[in-house]
């Protein structure tokens, strides 16, 4: 976890072994508020997963582990399988998700003391992702030269993880290596988690970021050294999920010669499919783009449409950073390595 040679300050989530209760940062309320909350039952951790309280593919799977020991009070293996099950229905996109899930329901088919089982593996998943995150950020590192400008967009950092990041995690591990850049963050509506939470972590660990629209980032990027975004899910020909607005952010990095990397572990990557034409994308509820703090913003007899993510085709990315190493073009015969 953080602490003091990291350069994270804060952390995202915590399990409480004195209460059997999970601590997490409440992504909601940045960046006027830094409020931590208490996850007391499996409802408690399914709506803080679908409501965004936490966020971030790696840390919704460390989230939904925690959320499956929770269940495990009850002592009653069924029960445990269920909640698992439950939970992993919170949002289909991050595989990371289901991904987390499986270990745990694994864990429970084999557990002979349930409770000190599951808390073993989701510890272990939490320690997996903080390790991953480290070594995304030292293998990355070296792709950011002196004086870079760097775009990213949504948020990959360590809000997004239950380490320093990955997108960020690279920056963060740069900036311990006296490298000198700013970052720009592409504001990513309709939740604006660029503009509330990208700008709050980087500014709170001392990076120089510059907030922008979205509709900014073609008048910026001529000037752009290099863009580093996360993903959700990651299919076996190279094509990712992410944010929506990664697509297009992609497509114009292409047009102006700007590599464009994406950073993500192992378990973001989903094996069993062949394209990102197979990835779910999750729908969200309409206020979100209908309504800006309370106030309609849209016609009431308007139409709309809410995908959470898009899908990067694999030619528009110069390379994926995971734990192992950065896989490059051809996507399909070196992400094959990874297993």
């Amino acid at each position: 976890m953080p602490g003091s040679s990291s350069p994270v300050q804060f952390k995202t989530i915590e399990y409480d072994t004195q209460t059997n209760k999970i601590v997490i940062l409440d992504q909601t309320r940045l960046p006027n508020e830094e409020i931590y909350v208490r996850l007391e039952n499996v409802d408690d951790v399914y709506h803080a997963i679908k409501d965004m309280q936490v966020r971030g593919a790696p840390l919704i799977g460390v989230t939904a582990a925690y959320g499956v020991v929770l269940a495990a009070a009850s002592g009653n293996r069924e029960a445990v399988m269920k909640a698992a099950d439950y939970l992993n229905k919170a949002r289909p996109t991050a595989v990371n998700l289901s991904w987390a899930i499986e270990r745990m329901k694994t864990r429970v088919s084999r557990a002979k003391d349930l409770s000190a089982e599951l808390l073993e593996e989701a510890r272990m998943i939490e320690r997996e992702d903080q390790q991953a995150c480290l070594r995304i950020g030292e293998l990355g590192a070296g792709l950011i030269t002196g004086d870079s400008k760097i775009m990213v967009h949504c948020n990959a950092g360590a809000l997004a993880t239950s380490g320093i990041g990955t997108a960020l995690g690279i920056i963060y591990r740069a900036q311990q290596n006296g490298k000198k850049f700013v970052v720009y963050s592409s504001e990513t509506r309709p939740l604006l988690q660029g503009a509330r939470l990208t700008s709050w972590e980087l500014t709170k660990n001392g990076i120089e970021t510059f907030t922008i629209c979205d509709n900014m980032v073609a008048t910026f990027m001529p000037d752009i050294s290099l863009v580093l975004v996360g993903a959700d899910r990651i299919a076996n020909n190279g094509d990712v999920a992410n944010k929506i607005g990664t697509r297009g952010l992609a497509i114009i990095a292409q047009y102006y010669n700007v590599p464009f990397y994406v950073a993500a572990p192992l378990s973001t990557f989903d094996f069993a499919l062949t394209s990102g034409k197979q990835i779910p994308i999750e729908e969200r509820h309409e206020d979100e783009i209908r309504k800006f703090h309370d106030a309609c913003i849209v016609a009431s007899s308007a139409k709309i449409c809410n995908p959470a993510f898009d899908v990067t085709p694999a030619e528009l990315i110069t390379g994926i950073v995971t734990e192992k190493f950065i896989v490059t073009p051809p996507y399909s015969e070196n992400i094959r390595k990874l297993q």
